[in-house]
């Protein structure tokens, strides 16, 4: 069985260490970079991110990642967000009143938790659906590693005869919020697959067999 490749986009933000680390453990072959030639013939991309919307999404232009995410998911390459990485594909993330514009991959805002502790920092529990790819064997009760403020807490694509539905996986704190979305070639988890143990394990390892 063939090795599959895994480029994960350095753009100045992120646990990459510990994501090459997660994802070498899980059995792909990584390379960090920020070379949109490698970033396209990969199997697999992986965009981390930590910190802020706004920042974020500054260091992806400087790198012109928000270009190899559309062209790599024209084409249905696999792409998997993580954290900030999930929330950028998003249309819009607002956060202290500043509004910035995201990749628009998925349509919908990015917004503050509304919870009595912020941010939410710990482990959790999420609602995936039966037919999920990513959460594929686990059980019911299984926790992942969540450390955010601001999540995407509605869904706003509208459904289409012609595609498959997405799979959405919830989670709750103060408020519902999703903690993962598989929609076609693009994945994303709102907690953090590298930080969360044999769990996260687990499912970087379903991501990475599906590619």
């Amino acid at each position: 069985m063939t090795t599959k490749s895994v480029a994960l986009l350095d753009y100045g933000s992120g646990n990459l260490h510990s994501a090459e680390r997660a994802l070498v453990r899980a059995g792909a072959k990584v390379e960090v970079t920020a070379d949109p030639q490698v970033a396209l013939a990969a199997d697999g991309l992986v965009v981390p991110g930590v910190g802020a919307f706004a920042a974020c999404m500054a260091g992806l232009r400087a790198v012109r990642g928000e270009r190899i995410i559309g062209q790599r998911l024209a084409g249905g390459r696999p792409v998997l967000g993580i954290c900030v990485g999930m929330q950028i594909m998003f249309e819009r993330g607002v956060e202290f009143g500043v509004e910035t514009e995201g990749c628009a991959e998925w349509p919908g805002v990015v917004e503050r938790l509304s919870a009595p502790v912020l941010p939410h920092m710990g482990w959790n529990t999420v609602s995936a659906p039966s037919d999920s790819v990513l959460f594929h064997g686990m059980d019911a009760g299984t926790r992942f590693y969540f450390v955010h403020s601001y999540a995407a807490q509605t869904w706003d694509l509208p459904a289409a005869d012609h595609f498959a539905a997405p799979k959405l996986t919830w989670a709750e704190h103060g408020v519902p919020f999703l903690a993962a979305v598989e929609n076609g070639a693009l994945s994303a988890t709102q907690f953090h697959p590298e930080k969360s143990g044999d769990a996260g394990a687990h499912l970087l390892r379903n991501w990475i067999d599906a590619l």
